[in-house]
C-alpha cells in the first residue's frame, strides 16, 4: 500500500488557519485513498497561542490516516521563538520518518521552515514534493524586520533555501493568486490557486436568528484571528476606539507575537472601549459574531500583504454582518469582485475607518453566491484529487533539469 507523508506544523484541535485548513484537507485525503494508500501527518500538539490550552493525544489514528503530534518547547510567538520550534519540529520529523519509506511528501507551509522539512525528507527519500504555499516568508521578513544589518545576514540565506526548494517541487498550490508573479521565477513546479476557503460552522441557516441583529447600543465591532505584527491591530484599534467614542466597543479575540503593542497603545490611550479576550473555540466564536455589528479585517501596510489573500475574508464573508476591511491590493480586489456590504478603509487610517462608518447606512445581508463557489469541503475535495494525483509519479527526484518526466498539470479551483 502506498504511503503519503503530510506535513503541517499546525493541526487539530490548534487554533489557527494553518489547523483550519489541513485538518480537514488530512482527512478528505485519506478518504479518497481509502484502501488504496495511509496518510501519515506529522505535526504538533497544540502551541500556536500560550493562552490557549488543551489536551490531545500524541498519536492517533482513523481508518488510513495517522496523526502524530510532537510536544514542542513553550514559545512566547517571538521571532526567535519561533525558529527554535520549527528547529525542533525538524529534527522531530526526520526522527519519525527515519527507515520509513513514502511515495509522495505534502507539506503546507506559512512560514518557510515545514516547506524545508518536506523538501528535505522527499529529496532523501526520492519522491516527489507537494507544496501549499500560504504565505511567502521572504518577502514577508523583508517588510516586517526593520534592522538593516539583520537583513542583511538574513534575507539572503532565506532566499537561498527558498530557491532550492521551490525549484525541487514538483508541484505548488498557491494558497492566493497574488503570490504567482513572485512564483514566476521558479519554472520547474506546476501550479495551482486552491484558496482557503468556507466552513459549514459558519454558514448560519435562514431562519437562524442571528442573521438579523438589534442596532441598540454599543455597537460593537468584533476581530477574532492572530494579533501579530501582520494584522498591525495596534496601529489601529486604540486610536479608532479613541475616535469612535463610547457607544462602539471593539471586540478583540485572540492573541500572538504583537498583542504587547496592542496593549500598550491602549493604555497610552487610556482608551476605555476596546475589551480584549483570550482565544476561544469556534463554536463560541459563532455566538460572539452574532452579538456583533460588524466583523473586522486588517492587514499592515506592507508591500508584501498586498499579494496575500487572508483566510479570515473566508470566514467573516459567510456571516451575514457588514465587513470593516482595512486591506489593499489582492485581497481588496478579490473581496470587491466576491463580497457585498464590506466597508474598506485605508489599512492603518483610524480617520478614514470612523468617516466611512459615519457614511455608512446599517444593514445585513447573506452572501449566499461567495458561500456556494468557496465552501471549503469542494475546495478539499479538488485540493486532495490534485494530491493524490501524484502518488504515480514515486522514486522520481523533481530536481531542475530532470528530463523526460511529465507531472500533471491542475487547473486552479477558482482564479
Amino acid at each position: 500500500m502506498k504511503r503519503i507523508l503530510y506535513l503541517t506544523f499546525y493541526f487539530e484541535p490548534d487554533l489557527c488557519a494553518g489547523s483550519f485548513r489541513n485538518t480537514p484537507l488530512a482527512k478528505e485525503l485519506a478518504s479518497q485513498l481509502h484502501g488504496k494508500a495511509i496518510v501519515d501527518v506529522i505535526t504538533t500538539l497544540p502551541n500556536r497561542y500560550k493562552s490557549f490550552a488543551v489536551d490531545s493525544p500524541e498519536e492517533e489514528k482513523i481508518d488510513n490516516l495517522t496523526i502524530r503530534r510532537i510536544n514542542m518547547p513553550g514559545h512566547k510567538s517571538g521571532f526567535i521563538d519561533q525558529m527554535n520550534s520549527f528547529k525542533h519540529y525538524f529534527f522531530q520529523a526526520k526522527k519519525i520518518v527515519k527507515n520509513k519509506q513514502y511515495d509522495l511528501v505534502f507539506a503546507s507551509s506559512s512560514r518557510l521552515f515545514t516547506a524545508y522539512t518536506g523538501y528535505v525528507l522527499a529529496k532523501k527519500l526520492k519522491v516527489a514534493l507537494y507544496l501549499d504555499i500560504r504565505d511567502i516568508f521572504t518577502d514577508t521578513m523583508n517588510d516586517v524586520i526593520k534592522s538593516r544589518f539583520i537583513k542583511i545576514g538574513l534575507i539572503p540565506v532565506l532566499r537561498f533555501f527558498e530557491r532550492r526548494i521551490f525549484r525541487y517541487a514538483s508541484h505548488i498550490n498557491l494558497i492566493s493568486p497574488g503570490f504567482h508573479s513572485y512564483f514566476q521565477q521558479y519554472k520547474t513546479p506546476n501550479y495551482s490557486f486552491f484558496t482557503n476557503g468556507i466552513d459549514d460552522d459558519f454558514i448560519l441557516d435562514k431562519n437562524d436568528p442571528g442573521n438579523t441583529i438589534d442596532t441598540d447600543k454599543p455597537i460593537v465591532i468584533t476581530y477574532a484571528g492572530n494579533i501579530g505584527e501582520g494584522q498591525g491591530l495596534h496601529k489601529i484599534i486604540p486610536m479608532a476606539a479613541l475616535l469612535a467614542g463610547e457607544e462602539y466597543l471593539f471586540r478583540i479575540i485572540g492573541d500572538g507575537g504583537a498583542i504587547g503593542l496592542l496593549k500598550n497603545e491602549i493604555k497610552k490611550l487610556k482608551v476605555k472601549n476596546v475589551l480584549l479576550e483570550k482565544p476561544v473555540k469556534r463554536k463560541k466564536l459563532i455566538e460572539i459574531y452574532k452579538e456583533s455589528h460588524f466583523l473586522f479585517i486588517h492587514l499592515n501596510d506592507y508591500k508584501a500583504f498586498e499579494k496575500v489573500l487572508p483566510s479570515k475574508i473566508f470566514e467573516a464573508g459567510a456571516f451575514p454582518r457588514p465587513i470593516l476591511a482595512g486591506v489593499k491590493g489582492f485581497a481588496r480586489q478579490f473581496i470587491l469582485e466576491n463580497i457585498d456590504n464590506v466597508i474598506f478603509f485605508e489599512p492603518g487610517n483610524a480617520n478614514d475607518l470612523i468617516n466611512k462608518l459615519a457614511q455608512y447606512t446599517y444593514h445585513c445581508e447573506s452572501r449566499e453566491s461567495f458561500i456556494q463557489a468557496y465552501r471549503r469541503e469542494e475546495i478539499n475535495k479538488s485540493l486532495a484529487a490534485s494530491i493524490r494525483s501524484y502518488l504515480s509519479l514515486q522514486n522520481v527526484i523533481a530536481l531542475t533539469g530532470a528530463k523526460g518526466v511529465s507531472f500533471p498539470r491542475v487547473r486552479p479551483f477558482k482564479s
